[in-house]
């Protein structure tokens, strides 16, 4: 062989496809999209029943406020708890790249956080003309808020469980079922049980809504393609979160919906509010099992 021909070989350039060195999104990642899902629900709850029921909701203003204030700024907490690097968190806002759902979505959050402030201030001082002036454009930028992170699960390279459209309707979803009941949970004796029905209804239609969509991954993934069926045996037959999966579908939408069609027919507020806890519990348990299971497939 020629000495230029060794010296070639010597200077290549290998590429290796290697697996996951393990789970690079913990839970803590699950704790800030469940946070995030209470604190823009809420507000979704707020704004509706503002319009639906402004007598009964006014004194509702300030204790939703500062709900959405503190686990908004859990989410954003975990955020930051989830980093490589921390400290150097500020390089997001000052070398921002915006073909990143990161650099967006940390601009927005910021946003929102500072709206929520002011919400906070508003509604402790009883303006509430100014405070609901404020809540219109909360509310409206709580929904891509809410969206940004189904576009940061769909950038992950081969993670077929992850699909934008799907993870969009999912988040939207769930931030009005957990907005709901918390609503349920924090309005106490402030609203009636007609109003509180309402939030039953937005609450468990969001529960069918999101159960069809779970389903039909589960159902019909496996055939679009064999990613998704290698992924989707982590919650059949004996996988390591197939109780977890299933606990998660139970406790999040299937007893929520059967104890608010068993509120309706006997007038039942207690039913309504342990409809409220179970979905708010189990919500956490939904969002981490499908965190997890797209991690625990080796890319090699």
């Amino acid at each position: 062989m020629a000495a230029h021909e060794i010296l070639a070989a010597t200077n290549a350039v290998v590429t290796l496809d290697v697996a996951l060195p393990g789970i690079v999104w913990p839970w803590l990642v699950t704790v800030n999209t469940w946070a995030k899902s209470i604190g823009t629900g809420v507000i979704f709850m707020l704004f509706m029943l503002l319009r639906m029921y402004p007598a009964q909701s006014e004194k509702l203003r300030l204790p939703t406020a500062i709900v959405a204030f503190v686990f908004i700024n859990i989410f954003l907490l975990f955020t930051l708890a989830d980093l490589h690097q921390p400290l150097r968190m500020w390089h997001i806002f000052v070398y921002s790249h915006f073909t990143s759902a990161i650099a967006i979505g940390s601009f927005m959050a910021s946003g929102f956080l500072g709206l929520l402030t002011l919400l906070v201030f508003l509604g402790w001082k009883k303006n509430y003309e100014a405070y609901d002036k404020v809540l219109f454009w909360t509310t409206l930028l709580a929904i891509p808020v809410t969206l940004y992170t189904a576009a940061l699960l769909s950038q992950c390279t081969a993670r077929e469980l992850w699909q934008m459209p799907a993870e969009s309707a999912q988040m939207i979803l769930a931030a009005l079922l957990s907005g709901a009941a918390a609503m349920i949970l924090l309005s106490g004796n402030k609203l009636t049980y007609e109003a509180k029905q309402t939030l039953g209804v937005v609450l468990g239609l969001s529960a069918l809504m999101a159960f069809i969509i779970y389903m039909s991954e589960y159902v019909f993934g496996p055939m679009k393609a064999e990613e998704v069926a290698a992924t989707l045996e982590y919650i059949k037959g004996d996988g390591p979160y197939t109780v977890m999966f299933w606990l998660g579908q139970w406790m999040t939408y299937i007893l929520p919906m059967l104890l608010i069609v068993l509120s309706r027919a006997s007038k039942s507020e207690s039913l309504l509010k342990l409809a409220a806890i179970l979905s708010l519990v189990g919500l956490y348990l939904v969002k981490h099992v499908w965190l997890m299971i797209p991690q625990l497939l080796p890319m090699s």
